[in-house]
């Protein structure tokens, strides 16, 4: 055979050859990319895009650090999904297990008529049959399901004092539901009305422990306002609301708006309550206020769907007709409307008769004017001293006869509505009723121009200039914290309350001084304080320590002894810790030695102002005591 077509053979094949190899190269190289790449979409599709992924020939390896045990393995099912399991290399870690977190303990407390159930998890520590007690002796007996789980782990610092204060303020709540945890107390209740809301929310914030925070949430109901009443005046004094009520805080806002295009100056008092006769009250509000307005003057009352509208005395008749025949024509269905024209005074008319009581800051009532028989008179006075003390009632009314018909009971009535206030007096005449004075009530107006409206019907006219004093009301007069505590430091500033030497029994002049400060402590209610007790540093630490403690313990038994609310003051011993004085003079020895009496006030919490926040500032700091007080003895002077 020739050389030539021996080379040429040899050639063909290794030609084939290497044509062969890079086809199977390119063959290798388009199974790993289309491995790689479809292993890759199915675990990003999965969310596993910690993997990594990589191939060699037929083999797919997963690399990368795994959440958990669990999320390996789940890799490691989904690559064998588009490759066979066999091909698939396991080079993935899993990440160490960080430590385990402390169980959180929190109790959610739901009280309602049926009774208390407790539910949450607590520490293994927490005694449950004095739970129970406790909860069982603030709620009076009240029936309790505990469904409560426990941990075994340390409780945080504050969970007792939050749990105590919860369960405390249980006994106040026959609605609520209280959510505990060792940092948070949160209370979502409803109060019976506005006026028992703020006193609940202004009690609950006095007493809560220092490091926890309280978060209120107390509603009060819509009051059922019957009859649903609105009375605006224009006169000499200007443009006001004797009363209003709405609906929805919508229709308020459009009612007060329409006042103050009448004239209606500074903020305005506005009940939004249940019991509207009609969904379109509002439109027919400012129906009636832009009437009054576009009269001058004068006066709408509503008495439910019964609208009664004077005019200022002097008005045009065509003037009147004008705006009364477009009101009417306006007005909704179910409303109707009476309007009157006040007729001119007559130059030559006989006195009117006159009906008037008087009600004195002191508390004196004087009946004086008219009335139509003795019989009236005695019923008069009978019910005047039903209705304020009976001693204090003095009657100068003289029979008289030709009254009208009704005056029997519009005088009555004007003695009703003078119990509504805390001073002053109301006049009675054939015409008109009017109630001047000062009430400690805020509701007072409104409710007053309820009595009369539906009292005298739709053509009885009255007046009403009633003003609300806070200094007059009971709930607005009570003594802050602050002054509280001013006010004991003052009973303290010149005197002491002083003790036997050596011992914790209060001496007479100490005894005296307790008197003052237990009344004190009864006109500012329950209140959340520290009775301190402190020593000089003569005797030992210790000895001088119990020995404090022991003399804020005995105060503290004094003011029990004169009937004080004492659940909410706690006493302490601070010793020789806390001097105010030098300790190296008898004079700052005797100081030093005293009690201090300092209202707890809890932590500033920095987060989203809340209702009750707008109205009391507990984040102040107080100024301590530092009254000194007396003990004679050198060595155990303490």
């Amino acid at each position: 055979m020739r050389f030539s077509t021996v080379f040429t053979i040899g050639a063909t094949f290794l030609g084939a050859a290497a044509i062969s190899m890079v086809a199977a190269g390119f063959a290798v190289s388009a199974i790993e990319d289309g491995s790689r790449h479809g292993v890759r979409a199915a675990l990003d599709q999965r969310g596993l895009v910690w993997s990594e992924v990589d191939t060699d020939g037929l083999q797919v390896f997963l690399a990368g650090t795994a959440p958990s045990e669990a999320q390996r393995f789940e890799a490691l099912s989904v690559a064998g999904t588009v490759v066979d399991a066999a091909r698939v290399i396991d080079q993935m870690l899993v990440e160490e297990a960080g430590e385990i977190a402390p169980p959180r303990f929190a109790i959610e407390i739901l009280r309602n008529e049926s009774g208390i159930s407790l539910i949450g998890l607590v520490p293994a520590t927490l005694d449950h049959h004095q739970l129970m007690a406790d909860v069982a002796e603030a709620t009076g007996g009240a029936p309790v399901a505990d469904l409560l789980d426990a941990a075994d782990h340390p409780a945080p610092e504050t969970w007792e004092d939050a749990l105590r204060y919860a369960v405390r303020s249980l006994g106040e709540l026959p609605r609520t539901k209280i959510s505990v945890s060792a940092e948070r107390v949160e209370i979502t209740a409803m109060a019976e009305s506005l006026a028992e809301q703020r006193r609940l929310e202004t009690a609950l914030a006095r007493r809560v422990p220092e490091d926890v925070r309280l978060a209120l949430d107390i509603s009060a109901p819509r009051p059922v306002i019957t009859p649903f009443t609105l009375r605006f005046v224009v006169d000499a004094r200007g443009a006001r609301f004797d009363a209003c009520s709405a609906d929805t805080t919508e229709a308020r806002d459009r009612i007060l708006r329409a006042a103050g295009q009448a004239g209606l100056q500074g903020k305005a008092e506005c009940t939004v309550g249940m019991g509207v006769p009609s969904p379109r009250w509002a439109r027919a509000a400012e129906l009636a206020i832009d009437a009054v307005d576009d009269l001058g003057g004068g006066s709408v009352t509503f008495s439910d769907a019964d609208i009664s509208l004077w005019a200022p005395q002097g008005t045009e008749q065509s003037r009147f007709d004008d705006v009364v025949g477009r009101l009417e024509a306006d007005l909704p269905d179910v409303f109707a409307l009476k309007a009157i024209l006040p007729e001119p005074p007559e130059t030559n008319a006989p006195v009117a008769p006159e009906f008037i009581a008087t009600l004195s800051p002191e508390g004196q009532v004087l009946l004086r004017g008219r009335v139509g028989s003795t019989q009236l008179r005695e019923t008069v006075t009978s019910f005047a001293k039903a209705r304020f003390a009976s001693d204090a009632v003095h009657v100068t009314a003289r029979v008289a006869e030709n009254l009208p018909r009704d005056w029997s009971m519009r005088v009555l009535l004007g003695l009703e509505a003078l119990s509504y206030l805390s001073n002053g007096a109301v006049t009675v005449t054939p015409d008109s009723l009017e109630v001047l004075g000062n009430t400690g009530r805020k509701s007072a107006g409104t409710e007053l121009s309820q009595l009369l409206s539906d009292k005298l019907g739709e053509a009885g006219r009255f007046s009403l200039d009633v003003s609300y004093k806070e200094a007059l009301d009971p709930v607005a007069q009570l003594p802050t914290p602050e002054e509280c505590e001013a006010r004991i430091a003052e009973v303290q500033s010149n005197r002491k309350i002083g003790f036997e030497p050596g011992s914790a029994r209060i001496d007479s002049q100490g005894a005296a001084i307790m008197d003052e400060i237990a009344e004190i402590l009864k006109e500012c209610g329950e209140l959340k304080m520290e009775i301190g007790g402190h020593t000089d540093s003569q005797g030992r630490e210790e000895m001088n320590r119990q020995l404090s403690l022991e003399r804020a313990r005995a105060v503290l038994n004094e003011l029990r002894l004169r009937r004080v609310l004492t659940s909410t003051i706690e006493a302490k011993g601070y010793g020789e810790s806390e001097p105010i004085a030098d300790n190296d003079t008898e004079e700052g020895r005797e100081i030093n030695r005293r009690i201090e009496f300092k209202v707890i006030r809890p932590a500033p919490v920095v987060e989203e102002q809340t209702a009750l926040e707008s109205l009391e500032d507990t984040g102040e700091e107080g100024q301590e005591t530092d009254a000194p007080n007396q003990d004679p003895t050198p060595d155990a002077q303490n």
